[in-house]
């Protein structure tokens, strides 16, 4: 490696990966855990609050590894990412719910609903997962990095329905165009961008324009809860919606805009030969003067 190489949202240098190098030769004994977290720290790599940023630092360390640029140790027994509790008790547990009866009210009926910030270990967060890994096509997926978990219940206390929001995808060439910013600004400012990962209505909820009327009450508080969390307020929120799967009608009727479509490729496709499903972008700004504020 003679030049500069551009991962993980930063430029490194030859004598930073070099350094690298020397921090996991010092350390035969440490785990890939401990490595990351010194990796953020010898780099100042933080959020704006000031936590480190040692999921991130883990995600370069693999990059770099693959394309043998450092050398990792081993896994260690309890190290790497870890199945959620809730999904450890398996399929016969996960799926064994009884069917929930039919809701087909009016909107109006089941109000007012109510807004459950499912937070990890919160009581909440058990039913969020469970749902999602049970009815969403993409399942949970886990929520590395920042993310708010929305779970959405009737006036009666019954589950309506399931939002993720995340960080914003590196990059996509219609959103970046509709935005108008430069390479540079977009990584100043793309953690002004939220992502929509899940939505999920739940099944046996048949109430017309539910999900678009959720949808609504849900960015009306995402940027102050994101505010609240990561002393950040995002100025856009994103989605993208497998075209071959859904019609994307409830964003359309919550006013989401369509920019365009993906091309097709996965983020990890370097030599453009995996081919995945095309999705339609759709944007929904958070604020009036969202490009002022991503353009800053």
């Amino acid at each position: 490696m003679d030049a500069p190489i551009f991962i993980q949202g930063r430029w490194w240098t030859p004598e930073q990966i070099e350094s690298i190098r020397q921090l996991i030769g010092e350390h035969p004994d440490w785990s890939r855990r401990r490595i990351s977290v010194a990796l953020s720290e010898r780099f100042e790599w933080r959020t704006a609050t000031g936590q480190l940023r040692d999921m991130a630092a883990r995600h370069l360390l693999n990059k770099l590894a693959e394309r043998g640029w450092i050398e990792l140790p081993a896994r260690q027994r309890r190290g790497g990412k870890r199945t959620l509790r809730i999904l450890q008790k398996g399929p016969p547990e996960l799926f064994a719910e009884a069917s929930a009866a039919l809701i087909t009210q009016s909107l109006a009926s089941l109000r007012p609903l109510k807004i459950v910030v499912a937070e990890p270990r919160a009581p909440a967060s058990a039913d969020f997962v469970r749902h999602l890994a049970r009815h969403h096509y993409l399942g949970f997926g886990g929520d590395t990095g920042p993310t708010l978990r929305y779970l959405v219940r009737d006036g009666q206390g019954r589950d309506l329905a399931c939002a993720l929001f995340g960080a914003a995808a590196w990059q996509v060439r219609a959103r970046d165009a509709f935005i108008g910013w430069s390479g540079a600004q977009r990584r100043a400012r793309l953690g002004a961008v939220v992502n929509n990962t899940r939505f999920l209505i739940l099944p046996h909820v048949q109430v017309p324009h539910l999900a678009s009327h959720i949808l609504g009450l849900l960015l009306r508080r995402l940027p102050r809860d994101w505010q609240a969390k990561y002393a950040l307020t995002p100025c856009l929120a994103e989605t993208f919606v497998e075209r071959e799967r859904f019609a994307g009608t409830c964003y359309q009727a919550a006013n989401w805009h369509c920019v365009g479509q993906s091309c097709g490729r996965s983020r990890g496709d370097r030599e453009h030969r995996l081919q995945v499903p095309i999705k339609d972008i759709y944007l929904y700004p958070l604020r009036a003067d969202f490009r002022q504020c991503l353009c800053a």
